[in-house]
């Protein structure tokens, strides 16, 4: 089996869990902006249960969920604040050589790329979100990428860094063979790599279809990763609603993910890590798990 690299988990959910404020649709901006050492502290445990890359807390921090939550004026200073959390949850782990990725999620809502700008205000705002972010962060996910238009101004704006590009797709939950936008992950792939990436991921998807999809990313991708999500469905999840609706799985213990995870890299994924639901206690077993099956 190959050398695994761990990712950490999912910050918003837990993010609400630890947090005594108000579920609103800015979601893990909320937290960012009013109780950042909530962020910071998430991400350590997570550096300490082993994840050697953190993922910056800035997912719903896009000018478009902004705008519509009247919170532009804070996109700079969100960005900021992810960036130093990240930096200093590293700080206190006395782990220097924690990554540290740069998010670009989809811009209005997870899972509805229809809801997406055009593709040439898509790729300005991207530009946008990695001139915020590139000083502070290794490489970029474009991550629960939906649909192939998303992906490719994401990974365009992401490329012209400089800094390693990681693409990640969600899949449908019944029908995996398919972006949740409704295109074909094989035409997807065809359309992205390896022109603008040799790292293609699966995530926020669940555990079981992101199995079924597995099979035609590890045929046209040199290098690939998953973080699955831990929740019963997401069909409940529209734009403009809030994640209080969504249920998490109570069969998806640290245990039975791990157990995921290691057919996963059986079969010759190399990053993992979780999405969604999926918490320092799943990483710190993960981590148990997949150094047992190595050593």
């Amino acid at each position: 089996m190959m050398t695994i690299t761990l990712l950490d988990g999912g910050m918003g959910q837990e993010l609400l869990a630890r947090s005594q404020r108000e579920v609103t649709t800015m979601w893990s901006a909320d937290i960012m902006l009013h109780e950042p050492e909530l962020v910071r502290d998430l991400h350590l445990d997570f550096i300490n249960a082993g994840a050697q890359v953190i993922t910056l807390n800035t997912y719903t921090a896009t000018p478009q969920r902004l705008a519509k939550n009247n919170a532009l004026a804070q996109l700079s200073s969100l960005h900021q604040s992810a960036i130093d959390a990240a930096k200093a949850a590293i700080a206190l782990s006395n782990k220097p050589e924690t990554k540290i990725a740069g998010c670009l999620p989809p811009l209005v809502a997870s899972y509805h790329p229809s809801e997406s700008p055009d593709f040439e205000t898509s790729l300005a705002t991207y530009r946008e979100l990695v001139a915020l972010q590139a000083s502070g962060c290794d490489l970029f996910i474009c991550e629960t990428m939906s649909s192939i238009a998303e992906a490719k101004a994401a990974c365009t704006a992401a490329a012209e860094s400089g800094l390693p590009v990681w693409l990640a797709f969600s899949v449908c939950d019944d029908t995996p063979e398919k972006l949740r936008g409704g295109e074909s992950i094989v035409d997807a792939l065809d359309a992205l790599v390896p022109e603008f990436t040799n790292t293609v991921l699966l995530n926020c998807s669940r555990p079981e279809s992101i199995a079924q999809a597995l099979p035609s990313v590890l045929a046209k991708t040199e290098q690939v990763g998953v973080y699955a999500n831990g929740f019963t469905s997401v069909d409940s999840l529209y734009p403009g609603t809030t994640v209080k609706n969504l249920q998490a799985r109570h069969d998806l213990s640290p245990e039975n993910y791990a157990q995921h995870a290691l057919y996963w890299a059986q079969q010759g994924v190399s990053i993992i890590g979780g999405c969604c639901e999926i918490s320092p206690a799943h990483i710190q077993v993960l981590a148990q798990t997949l150094s047992s099956s190595q050593g």
